[in-house]
């Protein structure tokens, strides 16, 4: 059994560490590492995991969406979404998954004890990430997700697979941010606005003034560890909480699916976070 993370660029990527960690406090002695794999090379790459012993493989950028059309069989949830993160080789066929939005839920819950069931969102971006994230909040239950996204067309495209209509496509002018800050509990980045090293930055945080007090702002970058948006929301004080806690959480639940058993999430949650501590990065 062998495991990789594949994408371009990804050997920054925390994904060996953190399943490393819960390998081995499964007592398993599994190796999971990282691949350059470029675009336009998908194919020849499951074709060389097949032949090298490969498992199972986590993907990221640029990789989710474009596994799809080549895999055997993807999950219907993934398929909904329109992107995987995570493919296991069983019975000889390639099968893919998404964890991405049950994480997120699963680190709002852990991180921040926020159960996003009856709430009203406001969630920035429209690519891959936010409709994995989209789609699970509202299978969560909230009251409403309003997703807010440059290109308008983007927008209407996500929410239209939910057929519960919890999802509200808007503009990502000021005055639109505003008003559906003002309406939500809660909002998300999902966007690469803030990122280290992406040329593109919000114009100006005003939005964050319209939340109502108690709310809190998710933004699922890690890198840098506090983004300026974060830096914003707390000095109005407001909650805050950075994609750590998902990048754990949904690869607690990519690890279920390499071993094809469930496992006690909060120990390898544990487990995992324990590498990405100061002290151990």
């Amino acid at each position: 059994m062998k495991l990789q993370v594949i994408g371009d660029p990804v050997l920054h990527s925390k994904s060996p560490a953190i399943h490393t960690a819960m390998l081995g406090a499964l007592g398993l002695d599994v190796p999971y590492t990282a691949r350059v794999v470029r675009r336009g090379e998908l194919s020849q790459y499951l074709i060389w995991a097949r032949e090298n012993g490969v498992t199972g493989f986590n993907a990221t950028m640029p990789h989710k969406e474009d596994l799809i059309p080549l895999l055997d069989e993807v999950d219907p949830a993934a398929q909904t979404v329109g992107a995987v993160n995570t493919v296991c080789l069983r019975d000889g066929r390639w099968m893919g998954f998404n964890t991405d939005g049950a994480g997120a839920v699963a680190a709002l819950q852990d991180g921040l004890g926020l159960d996003p069931a009856g709430r009203t969102v406001t969630l920035l971006g429209a690519g891959g990430a936010a409709r994995a994230v989209a789609l699970a909040l509202s299978q969560a239950g909230t009251e409403r997700v309003y997703v807010c996204n440059r290109t308008a067309a983007r927008a209407e495209e996500l929410c239209a697979r939910d057929p519960s209509g919890r999802l509200t496509p808007a503009a990502f002018d000021g005055a639109t941010l505003r008003k559906c800050a003002a309406r939500s509990q809660l909002l998300m980045n999902c966007t690469n606005l803030g990122m280290e090293g992406c040329p593109s930055q919000f114009e100006n945080f005003s939005f964050l003034d319209a939340l109502p007090p108690g709310a809190a702002v998710f933004d699922l970058i890690y890198h840098p560890n506090q983004t300026e948006l974060l830096a914003q929301a707390k000095r109005r004080g407001l909650k805050t909480l950075n994609g750590l806690p998902m990048l754990v959480w949904q690869a607690v639940l990519a690890l279920e699916r390499f071993l094809n058993r469930p496992l006690d999430r909060p120990a390898m949650a544990v487990a995992a976070a324990k590498v990405l501590a100061p002290s151990g990065q």
